[in-house]
């Protein structure tokens, strides 16, 4: 019988494979992973805790990780791409045609992870801290809020 080699990263026989691709379905406490190898066969799904999301990443080899774009996607793509992954950020009207049920969080998961190996799919730029905040700082009009703008600064 042959040996397998396999790290123990998370402790308690969760062993992680040769993650490739990530989905990652975002929302305001627990977020649902997805992630296939190479060969696309599905290596992970579960879901996780909004505290545990970073340190969860910070264990895995540098991968490709989807997420659809919101404004908390861009955080968390910064802070995964610290970590040496590489984010995509789609937006969430190119994401729908990939799902394959009911609209739940493992299936949106499923259906990014699906979205971002697409060879013509068009990806949302990674926004930085900087461009959040002038956006943040318009009003509807577009015009920018000069007080809420001098605000931020001091």
């Amino acid at each position: 019988m042959p040996k397998w080699k396999s790290r123990d990263v998370h402790g308690k026989g969760a062993f992680i494979m040769n993650i490739a691709t990530v989905g990652l379905d975002l929302a305001k406490s627990v977020m649902q992973v997805h992630a296939v190898n190479s060969q696309g066969e599905i290596v992970v799904r579960k879901q996780l805790r909004r505290a545990n999301v970073l340190r969860y990443f910070a264990t895995l080899e540098p991968c490709v990780i989807g997420m659809e774009a919101c404004a908390s996607s861009h955080y968390r793509g910064r802070e995964l791409t610290k970590l040496g992954h590489t984010v995509r950020l789609i937006a969430p009207q190119f994401v729908r045609p990939y799902v394959k049920s009911n609209k739940t969080d493992a299936a949106d998961a499923e259906a990014i992870c699906e979205a971002i190996t697409r060879p013509n799919m068009r990806f949302v730029p990674l926004k930085t801290q900087a461009q959040q905040t002038v956006r943040f700082c318009r009003d509807n009009d577009g015009r920018s809020n000069e007080w809420m703008y001098i605000g931020l600064l001091t």
